[in-house]
């Protein structure tokens, strides 16, 4: 089973690259972030012909997630479950179905910048709020993945240039501390596990010059359960998608599990 996730940067605007990619990649199931939309006007249509069952978490304009999976997608969460609502469309869970069903989430955590506001202390607390929904996930004993644009860079050696991002929300020792936290819930970060080649990022900003310089960052995890790790046989970075037309600042990130 090859699981992509993938911060599309809004789905209605890129759609004919996002298909393309689907088209050449054909993944199994795929996680999308950042598709700034509501539910009503993803275009699922447009999936569903190539074949993919769609579970959607829309917002409009901002945020949003959303699942695409060749087999039935079930358990459907919208949210993390606690405390009370939120507004903010970050977070998507579904079973995908299949001779060995995997429990797959899509995250889109918050940015948090600037750092002296309020945006921080939201970062961090949704980010315990994932920690101990992913502590009571785990007792399952299940195959999980957890994948998204965590918008966190969790070491230097994930960043081309690491000072550059000393006083962003991402690179901040908080931030790293609870991704830190998260996985040592007992979860194993597939491309260390797979790959972990130095150089290897996930975003590049449109902003000066970011990809022509390789001044990139790795913020795009795919964290797996023992169940799911004990599975891991392959990872791939899909770098290149950053340089077709109209792209959005992240390429995909895809792990094959041996189901």
């Amino acid at each position: 089973m090859r699981i992509a996730t993938w911060n599309v940067n809004s789905v209605n605007a890129r759609l004919e690259t996002v298909l393309k990619w689907f088209e050449a990649a054909k993944p199994d199931v795929a996680c999308l972030q950042e598709i700034k939309c509501v539910d009503e006007k993803f275009p699922a249509e447009a999936f569903e012909r190539l074949g993919y069952n769609v579970a959607v978490h829309g917002q409009k304009t901002y945020n949003g997630v959303a699942m695409l999976s060749k087999t039935p997608l079930e358990d459907v969460r919208r949210g993390l479950p606690e405390p009370g609502e939120d507004e903010q469309s970050r977070y998507l869970e579904a079973v995908v179905s299949g001779p060995t069903p995997v429990r797959v989430a899509s995250i889109y955590l918050p940015n948090g910048n600037p750092v002296a506001t309020e945006k921080f202390g939201y970062k961090l607390a949704w980010m315990g709020r994932l920690q101990r929904h992913a502590e009571a996930l785990l007792a399952l004993e299940e195959p999980l993945v957890l994948t998204g644009d965590y918008n966190v860079i969790p070491e230097p050696r994930d960043a081309e240039f690491p000072a550059n991002w000393e006083g962003d929300a991402l690179f901040q020792p908080q931030s790293r501390d609870a991704f830190r936290t998260l996985k040592f819930l007992g979860f194993t970060d597939a491309f260390l596990e797979a790959d972990g080649s130095p150089g290897a990022y996930t975003f590049w900003d449109y902003q000066a010059g970011a990809w022509q310089r390789n001044n990139g960052i790795r913020i795009d995890h795919a964290l797996l359960s023992p169940q799911a790790a004990d599975r891991l046989a392959g990872v791939s970075i899909h770098r290149d998608v950053r340089s077709w037309d109209k792209p959005s600042d992240h390429v995909p990130l895809v792990i094959e599990l041996d189901l």
